[in-house]
């Protein structure tokens, strides 16, 4: 059975989707972008708050979820400019520094309300 599951720390979702979908043993988690729900406002000093943010974001619905950065499977990261690829790696990396999960980094066009970096992930329930 499908379980919406949402976090009051992560931001709203903005569209028409759900921060994340749990069904069987794995969630779904949605991109997420570095909004800080606290101030509703974006960060956007630097790509590395950027990443900071959206890793953040991902931390409370995992946290929602019972689960942490070690239960996820896979990650999705789309980037604006693949030249930033290095310092956002090197925050996303702080937070798999054992067993990191399987990756793919995309440059694409644009992202939402003109942000840098978007991240999503799928993770499992070992339980």
């Amino acid at each position: 059975m499908k379980e919406i599951i949402n976090s009051n720390q992560a931001p709203a979702p903005i569209g028409p989707y759900s921060q994340a979908v749990k069904f069987g043993n794995t969630l779904y988690v949605s991109g997420q972008i570095p909004i800080d729900q606290a101030t509703g406002a974006m960060v956007d000093d630097t790509i590395e708050a950027e990443t900071e943010q959206v890793m953040q974001n991902i931390e409370y619905i995992l946290n929602e979820s019972g689960l942490t950065f070690s239960d996820v499977l896979k990650c999705s990261i789309f980037v604006s400019d693949m030249g930033n690829f290095g310092r956002i790696n090197e925050v996303y990396g702080k937070y798999f520094q054992e067993n990191p999960p399987a990756r793919e980094t995309v440059e694409v066009s644009g992202l939402p309300k003109g942000v840098n970096v978007e991240i999503s992930c799928i993770a499992g329930f070992n339980h």
